[in-house]
């Protein structure tokens, strides 16, 4: 199962879940992510499947080593070694992933036809309160759309004081953020007008999505895949 984007334009974006992959116990089974105690084997088989989902190559994969910051680079042809939280091309065929295991998967499209371009986005608090959704508006120009996929959420996302403080007051509550909302915002301010919301929490549905915190850190990763078709 794959939550799928219809962006305004020539792409291919699809928010993944846990399921469709062949890794086992508790990266069971569309585990994305190398840097967890799963088989590497695995983990690229589980990459390919997903490429297979927007029709992508996955020898042209692009993905970061994520790093909390605010950085979207523009992403180059199979390389997954550079540290930053964010990718974005206007060249076709190269696919993107982000990485999530309750930080938010953001998708950016631009919307002016003739000059197509997107970025995807690794959100967490830390990045969100530092800038990382402006600095990849930024990066990809234009006027680009948003989609913001599955995470953790307001039900779920317990903060302390020194967090809720980074935060307007009315998105945290019962020591609780709203992520979804504060992402939402973020990407208002940084002038993008078209956004779509999955509201989807991944700590309150183990059988589709892996969570850092339900899972006390042993879990796998889902994320946000793209193209430029």
């Amino acid at each position: 199962m794959i939550f799928r984007w219809e962006a305004p334009g020539p792409y291919r974006v699809a928010f993944s879940t846990r399921e469709g992959g062949v890794s086992e116990g508790a990266y069971a089974s569309l585990n994305l992510g190398l840097l967890t105690k799963d088989e590497p084997a695995n983990v690229e088989e589980n990459r390919r499947r997903l490429c297979a989902e927007i029709d992508a190559d996955p020898a042209l994969l692009a993905l970061n080593r994520q790093v909390h910051g605010t950085t979207v680079r523009r992403a180059s042809a199979g390389d997954r070694h550079e540290r930053a939280d964010g990718l974005w091309t206007d060249e076709t065929g190269v696919p993107m992933l982000a990485m999530t295991a309750d930080c938010v998967p953001v998708a950016l499209a631009r919307t002016n036809g003739d000059n197509p371009g997107l970025a995807i986005l690794h959100v967490g608090w830390r990045g969100l309160a530092d800038g990382v959704i402006a600095s990849g508006v930024e990066a990809l120009g234009g006027r680009p759309a948003a989609a913001i996929g599955p995470s953790i959420g307001p039900c779920c996302y317990e903060i302390g004081r020194e967090v809720a403080a980074l935060f307007d007051a009315d998105l945290v509550g019962d020591r609780k953020l709203d992520l979804w909302s504060a992402v939402e915002r973020a990407l208002q301010a940084a002038g993008v007008q078209e956004v779509e919301r999955t509201d989807v929490c991944t700590s309150c549905h183990p059988e589709l999505f892996f969570s850092h915190r339900r899972d006390g850190g042993v879990t796998g990763r889902q994320g946000v895949i793209g193209v430029v078709a």
